[in-house]
Formats: C-alpha cells, structure tokens, sequence
C-alpha cells in the first residue's frame, strides 16, 4: 500500500501537523506501506526532517505575494490559492498512484480535497477544528470533548470518524513507557518541572511563562528542563531567562527522547496542542497552556475531565496571575497525584495502531467509532 501525507509547516503552522503525520507514516512504514510526503516551502519547513527520516517528500514552490483570503478561516497558512496548491499537490503525486492520501492542513476543504486527489485514492483527513466541510472516507479529529456529531454535515454520510485521545497519533515509545512510569510516577511529589510550548512558539509563551514564574517561591528542591526547536525566534531569549531563574534551569534544544523526559518530569507546563496527549498517556499533570484561539476547547477538556489545570489564554491580562495560582495547586501531593490518575485514563498511547486497522475498512463500512 502506498501512503502520500500533504501537511506543512511554517513560524506560523508550528510543526505539529508534519510531526504527527510523520509518526503516522513510520508505523506504516512498520506495517508494510510505503509512504511519501509533499510539503510546500514556507518559512521554517520540515522537508529535510521528513527526508531525513527516510521518506521521499516532494517539496513545493515557495509563495510569493499576498496571501490568499479565506474561507477556511486558514486558508492564508498556505501560502497560496487551494486551487494552485491542489494543481502542484496532484502533479507531484501523479507517478505515485497512492492508495492513500492523508492531509492534515487547516487551509484546505472539501474544495482542494476533490482536486488534489488522485485517481483510484482514498483520502484521510486529519482534523482539530470542525470547521469546514472535507470530502472523504476516514476522518480523524483525537481531541477531548469533541463529538461525532459534530461532524455531521461537514463529512459524506459514509465517511468513518475516529473521534477522541483513544486515536491520538503517538510514537510507539510511549505506550512501551507508558505502564513502568505510571508505577514510577506515583507518590513522588513535585520536584521536576517540565516546559515546552511547541516547537516554534512563534508567539513565545516559554518567556512569558519562565517570567510568571520568577514571581513566586517556588518548592525547593525544583529543578526545570525547558523543550524548544532550534527554529524558535525565542531560543536566545529563553536561555538568558534560564540563566536568572531562582531555580537550576535547563534549555534542551531539538531533542529526541521526549518521553524519557516527560517520564522524569512531576508536573509540565505546556500548549493545549498534540503534546498534551504524550503527556495523558504518561500521567504527566500539566498546566495546559492556550497559545491560539484554536486551543481553548482542549484545555476547556482537560479541566473538566480533571486532568488539567487550566490558567487561561495566554495574552489574558490576568494569565501570570492565574499560571502562579496554578502552579501553587499543582504543589499540593493529593493534588498532583489526582490530576495524574485522570491524566492517565485520556489516552493510552495506542491510538496508531487503532488509525491503521481502520484504514483497509473505511470505504466500505458505515459507521461512527467514538
């Protein structure tokens, strides 16, 4: 079977839609199929990312002029009109003869997707907003609190939703992880604090946050680690931020083994964004983050669900208030420990594996899975 993934990334997009899609491509790759990718080259793409993991990835025109107006609501995240983009998308796959073509782009609707398909291929979306319509067969959305019915006059009637953390893409080490740290985890109180907002964070909630938290006494012993990407505008800012904080800091930079760090880590500050599920499936308590607009229902979620403590959008005036607040509830043991059982029972890290067995079967089945 051969797998063709349209996703970008940008300073603007962040790197989630290209990293969750490639951990979908590699345990395909594991499951016999043979996958490929193309990704336009917007400021801050992943190309030699997704090459240097292995998959052979068709690199699209860098846009010139304004951007195009949408609808969608992000259609500008594309960096030209869907129609041209769905002309390039097509062509560049057009010695492929995909089985399958997987995109995950806000920018892009039912429009580009009746385009760019190719012939004879059957097409997964994968979303987060319900926002528009999508024509195709399989449609994923892995947030907390959405519904199937949310979608249902935005997919054909024969389309198979999978709905829910249950099919959150993660990379295969954090369900091996996921039973030893829940074990290690339990009881140990707050001595690790983990930070990372994504892999841009173009608007850097990494200093606005180190900054709330130079406000308050924090626990002694505490130390903090702090993820960020090399392409991060706010690297050089964070790590003279690092450099004052009351409590030893570290800066990890591009890394590679952000489970074996969420596995040490007591509590994570973090965005409301694919990371929160690594966190769930690892019992990680977090103070969930909302960096965009477009975050607000996970975090909204994961406080109901108890799993989360949530200060709020991050430009709210009150925000630094509101994190020093949660951060202090997070310090209590009982506290930490509930937010961590509920934490743990969203997501169990499997949700790859349940995407892959529906693949072969959504064309001809009718149904929801919630």
């Amino acid at each position: 079977m051969t797998i063709a993934f349209r996703a970008d990334a940008s300073f603007d997009i962040g790197t989630g839609h290209v990293m969750r899609c490639l951990t979908l491509a590699c345990a395909l790759r594991e499951a016999g199929a043979e996958c490929c990718f193309v990704t336009r080259a917007l400021p801050g793409h992943l190309a030699d990312r997704i090459a240097n993991e292995g998959f052979r990835v068709s690199l699209l025109t860098t846009p010139h002029g304004a951007a195009p107006d949408g609808p969608p609501v992000h259609a500008a995240w594309a960096g030209v009109s869907w129609i041209q983009d769905a002309a390039e998308t097509k062509a560049a796959l057009a010695a492929d003869s995909p089985d399958w073509l997987v995109m995950d782009h806000y920018a892009f609707d039912a429009r580009w997707q009746a385009a760019a398909r190719p012939e004879g291929a059957k097409l997964l979306v994968i979303d987060d907003l319900a926002d528009r319509p999508h024509e195709c067969n399989l449609l994923l959305d892995q947030n907390l609190g959405r519904v199937a019915g949310d979608y249902d006059r935005l997919v054909p009637a024969t389309c198979l939703r999978l709905i829910g953390p249950r099919y959150a893409v993660l990379r295969p080490e954090f369900a091996a992880m996921r039973a030893q740290v829940l074990s290690d985890r339990a009881g140990r109180g707050l001595r690790h604090l983990l930070i990372t907002m994504g892999g841009v964070d173009k608007a850097d909630a990494t200093s606005t946050v180190l900054e709330a938290l130079r406000g308050i006494p924090l626990p002694d012993p505490l130390r903090i680690t702090v993820i960020m990407g090399s392409r991060s505008p706010a690297l050089d800012r964070v790590r003279r931020l690092a450099q004052d904080m009351p409590r030893p800091t570290e800066v990890a930079v591009d890394v590679a083994d952000m489970a074996a760090r969420m596995a040490t880590a007591d509590l994570a500050i973090g965005a409301a964004g694919s990371t929160t599920w690594e966190r769930c499936c690892l019992g990680l308590p977090s103070i969930i983050v909302e960096v965009a607009e477009n975050q607000s229902g996970i975090a909204r979620a994961m406080t109901k669900a108890g799993a989360a403590l949530d200060p709020g959008p991050l430009h709210a005036a009150e925000f630094a208030r509101n994190l020093q607040d949660a951060l202090i509830r997070a310090g209590d043991p009982g506290r930490l420990s509930d937010l961590s059982e509920k934490a743990a029972g969203v997501c169990d890290g499997e949700g790859c594996g349940r995407l892959i067995a529906q693949l072969d079967l959504c064309s001809t089945v009718n149904r929801i899975v919630s």
